[in-house]
């Protein structure tokens, strides 16, 4: 009777033991996500199922380890590509196609050049020498520097 009693609060005790860490892996999840802490809380969940059905601590230990490892290699990198997103958005990708104005001389011998382009001023690039004055057309990016020909 004693031993069946401290077997059923043993199996209790486990499976809220293992609730109390996806509990908190769940919640450093919320807190920094960087889709690491969820696959504890997965694999907390797992053996504290295998907790709730009886099976020893070794079980659960090994449960817990192969529903973390498996998780982790078969979902982090799905995960992260689909809810990562694109990164930072290009602050010169709506530029491209654009026209501008040169307002410093652009040499393609030394890389220079300022253009101003919807409003903003830009340092250019060009394979021509374009003078101050000339209109230009935004035909790409390197960075932070555009890349221009002359229309």
């Amino acid at each position: 009777m004693i031993s069946d009693l401290l077997t059923r609060w043993m199996t209790q005790f486990t499976v809220l033991a293992w609730l109390a860490i996806a509990f908190v892996a769940a919640v450093l999840e919320v807190s920094v996500p960087h889709f690491g802490s969820a696959f504890v809380g997965a694999g907390a969940i797992a053996a504290a199922v295998a907790a709730f059905f009886g099976f020893s601590v070794s079980v659960q230990i090994a449960t817990f380890i192969v529903v973390l490892i498996v998780s982790l290699a078969l979902l982090r990198s799905r995960l992260v590509g689909i809810l990562g997103g694109r990164g930072v958005p290009s602050r010169t990708d709506p530029l491209i196609g654009r026209h501008g104005l040169v307002t410093h001389d652009i040499d393609p011998m030394t890389g220079t050049g300022r253009v101003t382009v919807s409003g903003e001023d830009w340092a250019a690039r060009s394979t021509e020498a374009i003078a101050a004055g000339g209109k230009v057309r935004v035909t790409g990016a390197d960075g932070i520097v555009l890349e221009v020909t002359r229309v």
